[in-house]
């Protein structure tokens, strides 16, 4: 359905959306940067040693700004933050954004084919579930969903790697060399994030079924397919927008651990190594760019639905 220029989303929704997203991701990133300052540990203990004297310790904390007040740590992170400048690892000695424009591809292609194969699965299994209510589909579609949804991500990994990596020996088990190496960490996110979708495809498509304009149509004399995926299937995939922008972010935050399971060199990594290495500015760059990244796509989705929707579209 082609969308003219007058059902796109007014100047002011599209304007108030952004300043959500500038809001949220300045709360969570000032959390996140409180939450780093407030645990226990110390970077510069970590940096310099077990075996390094006080006054080696002092003078680390003093190279890396830990050692000023927070107010001052944080007006002075904020103020580098505008200005896209994220700092210097603790541990790589590198600039942050060199290492996460290093890594971020691998995990953005991780996390976009896995949402792809997400869809490939619950959108047909889905329209096929409401179709066929209460027959061998349906009871198969809602057994895969439950069971998908119980199994949390990095155990189903474990178990896809222990099934067609050691015993079959069909994939490879570590690494980033081939696209084999990608099979099976797409398969374990896209599987978890297909268990919502199915069943929010399903709930949709059994609503738009039953509703009047489908009924009329159907008294017309229209084919059943195109009834069925001409007009309700569209209209059963709005919802599908906003939910699907939500599942994505939860693709970016699923990458962490699959991206340690399946040892990948992602942005997840590189975050989960510098959390354990209390290396601030890594972390910090890292939440932004996710938050960002989050924060765009459902900007986006929320655009797509409102220009999709007349119901909700803004004057």
């Amino acid at each position: 359905m082609a969308l003219s220029p007058a059902r796109f989303p007014s100047l002011r929704f599209a304007v108030a959306k952004l300043g959500r997203l500038f809001i949220t991701v300045f709360v969570i990133t000032s959390l996140v940067f409180v939450v780093l300052r407030v645990l226990p540990g110390d970077p510069a203990r970590t940096v310099a040693g077990l075996d390094a004297d006080e006054r080696e310790v002092a003078a680390l904390r003093a190279e890396l700004g830990t050692d000023r007040p927070m107010l001052e740590q944080y007006l002075s992170w904020l103020w580098d933050t505008l200005r896209a400048d994220f700092g210097s690892s603790f541990f790589h000695d590198r600039p942050v954004l060199e290492l996460i424009r290093e890594r971020i591809p691998l995990t953005l292609a991780l996390s976009v084919a896995a949402f792809l194969g997400a869809l490939l699965v619950a959108v047909p299994l889905g329209v096929a579930m409401a179709v066929r209510r209460r027959m061998a589909v349906d009871y198969f579609g809602m057994a895969f969903s439950h069971l998908a949804m119980a199994l949390p991500e990095f155990w189903l990994a474990i178990l896809l790697l222990l099934a067609f990596a050691v015993m079959l020996g069909w994939f490879p088990l570590f690494g980033a060399e081939t696209p084999l190496h990608f099979v099976l960490p797409v398969v374990a996110l896209a599987l978890s994030r297909a268990a919502v979708l199915v069943r929010l495809v399903r709930s949709s498509m059994i609503e738009e079924l039953g509703k009047e304009y489908v009924l009329a149509a159907r008294a017309h004399g229209l084919p059943e397919q195109r009834v069925r995926y001409g007009y309700a299937l569209r209209n059963a995939l709005l919802p599908v927008i906003t939910v699907g922008a939500i599942q994505f972010g939860y693709l970016l935050g699923g990458s962490i651990v699959i991206e340690q399971v399946f040892s990948l060199p992602g942005l997840g990594r590189l975050l989960l190594s510098a959390i354990y290495r209390r290396d601030f500015p890594v972390v910090q760059g890292g939440v932004i760019v996710t938050a960002v990244v989050f924060s765009g796509v459902n900007f986006v989705a929320d655009l797509l639905y409102s220009a999709a929707n007349p119901k909700i579209r803004m004057t």
